[in-house]
C-alpha cells in the first residue's frame, strides 16, 4: 500500500527500502496504542554499511549528514511494517540520533538535520519533531550513525 507520503518520498526521488532485519533480539518497530518506537535504525543500504568509522575522523561531518537520512528512511520502513500506511502518521514526536563521534567532534546537531530535513520535506509539518542529538565512543558494527523515532498515528 502506498498513498501521498510515498508519492512524496518518489517525488524526492526516494524509495522506501524493506524493513533492515534486527541485528539480536528485538523488534524493528513497536506500535502501542497510538504511538509507534523503532528500534535505533543504522544507515543500512541492501544489507551493508555503505560507510563505518567516526564523524569527524573516518567519516565527514556531510557524510554522515547524508547518513542520518539514510537512517531517517530506514525508520519510516519500520514504522510502515507496523502502521500498514505512512499516510497515517499524525506526526513525528521525537528522533534520537546517536552519532560514532571523534573525541573533538561537536557537529551531532548538524549530523541528525540529515534525518529532521527529510522528514520535514515528507511529511511537512508532521515530520517537525523534538530531537536529541548525542555523542557516543562506537555504534553496532561500527556504524556512524543511528536514529530513532516515536511517532503518534492518527486513529
Amino acid at each position: 500500500m502506498s498513498g501521498a507520503v510515498e508519492a512524496k518520498l518518489a517525488e524526492l526521488g526516494l524509495t522506501l527500502p524493506g524493513v533492515v532485519p534486527p541485528l539480536a533480539a528485538y523488534q524493528p518497530a513497536v506500535r502501542t496504542g497510538v504511538y509507534v518506537y523503532t528500534a535505533g535504525q543504522l544507515p543500512m543500504v541492501d544489507g551493508k554499511l555503505p560507510v563505518t568509522g567516526k564523524v569527524g575522523a573516518e567519516v565527514t561531518a556531510d557524510e554522515a549528514k547524508d547518513l542520518a537520512r539514510i537512517c531517517a528512511l530506514n525508520a519510516l520502513a519500520a514504522v510502515k511494517s507496523v502502521a500498514g500506511d505512512l499516510d497515517r502518521i499524525a506526526r513525528v514526536v521525537k528522533v534520537v540520533g546517536f552519532v560514532a563521534s571523534a573525541t573533538d567532534f561537536t557537529g551531532q546537531p548538524g549530523v541528525l538535520n540529515g534525518a529532521s530535513e527529510l522528514l520535514a520535506a515528507v511529511l511537512g509539518d508532521k515530520g517537525v519533531h523534538a530531537r536529541s542529538a548525542v555523542g557516543v565512543a562506537v555504534l553496532p558494527l561500527d556504524a556512524p550513525v543511528e536514529i530513532e523515532l516515536q511517532v503518534e498515528l492518527e486513529n
